[in-house]
């Protein structure tokens, strides 16, 4: 289902507990229309109003036709009807912003979506909309307040997408060892971004100082000036370097505690790394958002431990979130041929690989006889056959209320996004969204509450926009 999807007409503003007409202002600044719109109908229509489509109310004179769409609705094509929600003086100030942002040129307008488009799912009906195209392995999303996405792709590069261009590659990266699985991967922007303007960087980081290739899973902040990163900080770098290009990790999340979570593959040696405490590989680490260690981090005053392990014996994990209710650690992980897992993170806990697993080897011999050990976690959901996990993200925001707290996870192997219902610790629901769409390599919630997903071959990015 990798689509280009254009549109009929699909004005899509979704009320999202705004006061009743009675106690909202007479008149509206610009500003607050341009907001108005960014926050409930860009999403649908681009920020620069580019993904509407060419009619006829666009050549008529005033805005009787685009008030009436607005305050009525379209019930044809999904529009609701928004008299209750916005006032009468709001809904003219949109339709006047709405009206005098379209291009003469309605050759440039990028209609977004179609009727005939829809994809249903048990909760929801929604389109599939194309947002950037001539990508090709993009691995980490990240929104910045002004509207822009920012994009790593894991050839190494940096860009912007803005205004619907994407900008040249973004300078003052780090070394990058972009082999096999490597290259730059996560970004996150701190949760205080407005006032600090740090990024977070995960990275596959080349050993400058070695005579061979090897590398291993870096962490690194920085800040955007223009097209260039300045004030580089490097807050980890894992240990020992190897020179396979396999199973990095490594998906950023922050606990607003001051803490970053990420995890870092076993780097394709499971015997070696995963169950010992002298290196990096295998586990998930937590630091502070400066790069200095926790000193309650369950190993920091083991001798011989690295202090930033936070849990271990884990495979190859990239998702990584923090339930936006709870604040707990959730965390997806590839098995091997089979034996994919959920897990809840604790401070401590060992999480069994190899020692147990619910998968097998690749060539189909038994990797271990154990799925199950004492003093070793089980996982809270394990998938076999292996949908080969990557990406993950909670839902939150009102563009998809009935799916608040779901978890989402993309599929690379089978090219869907897996809609998965947590009560408490359990699963205890799953759904398949948007099969067929192509290998799913992250998926993000935006600030105004739509699914992104980045997608390889090819490479892109989409979204999903409900429709009523």
């Amino acid at each position: 289902m990798n689509r280009n999807i254009g549109i009929a007409i699909l004005i899509f503003f979704v009320s999202v507990g705004f006061q009743s007409c009675k106690n909202r202002p007479t008149s509206l600044s610009s500003h607050s229309v341009a907001t108005n719109y960014r926050t409930y109908c860009a999403g649908c229509h681009g920020d620069n109003l580019e993904k509407f489509a060419a009619k006829q109310w666009m050549e008529e004179k005033g805005t009787t036709s685009i008030e009436n769409s607005i305050k009525y609705g379209i019930t044809s094509i999904g529009m609701p009807a928004f008299e209750k929600t916005f006032s009468d003086n709001e809904i003219k100030a949109l339709a006047v912003y709405v009206k005098n942002g379209i291009p003469e040129d309605r050759t440039q307008l990028k209609p977004a979506v179609t009727t005939d488009g829809i994809v249903k799912s048990e909760e929801y009906n929604f389109v599939i909309d194309t947002v950037v195209t001539g990508l090709e392995v993009p691995w980490g999303l990240a929104f910045l307040p002004n509207g822009d996405l920012l994009i790593s792709e894991r050839k190494g590069t940096l860009h912007t997408f803005s205004n619907g261009k994407l900008s040249a590659p973004i300078e003052g990266l780090p070394p990058i060892m972009a082999v096999g699985q490597g290259g730059l991967l996560d970004l996150a922007l701190h949760p205080d971004y407005d006032k600090n303007g740090w990024i977070y960087i995960s990275y596959s980081a080349l050993d400058t100082k070695s005579e061979k290739r090897i590398g291993s899973t870096g962490v690194m902040r920085a800040r955007l000036d223009g097209n260039k990163l300045v004030d580089q900080q490097t807050l980890f770098i894992g240990t020992p370097a190897t020179d396979r290009g396999h199973h990095w990790g490594c998906k950023l999340a922050f606990d607003g505690k001051g803490h970053l979570f990420f995890g870092v593959g076993e780097r394709g040696q499971h015997f070696d790394f995963p169950q010992k405490l002298d290196n990096t590989n295998g586990k998930i680490h937590r630091i502070n958002e400066d790069g200095s260690i926790p000193t309650d981090n369950p190993f920091y005053n083991t001798p011989g431990a690295i202090k930033t392990i936070y849990s271990y014996g884990h495979r190859n994990p990239q998702g990584t979130a923090i339930h936006p209710v709870t604040r707990e650690i959730w965390e997806t992980e590839h098995g091997p041929m089979g034996g994919d897992e959920i897990n809840l993170i604790r401070p401590g806990l060992n999480y069994g690989w190899p020692v147990i697993s619910y998968g097998i080897n690749y060539d189909g011999t038994i990797l271990t006889e154990l799925k199950e050990k004492e003093g070793m976690e089980q996982p809270v959901y394990q998938w076999t056959p292996s949908i080969a996990p990557c990406g993950m993200t909670f839902v939150t925001g009102d563009r998809f209320k009935k799916w608040e707290n779901n978890m989402l996870v993309g599929s690379l192997r089978f090219d869907y996004v897996e809609r998965v219902v947590l009560h408490g610790h359990k699963v205890a629901h799953t759904e398949k969204l948007a099969e067929g769409i192509g290998r799913v390599r992250n998926v993000v919630m935006s600030p105004d509450g739509l699914v992104y997903i980045g997608l390889e071959e090819p490479g892109m990015i989409v979204r999903l926009v409900p429709v009523e």
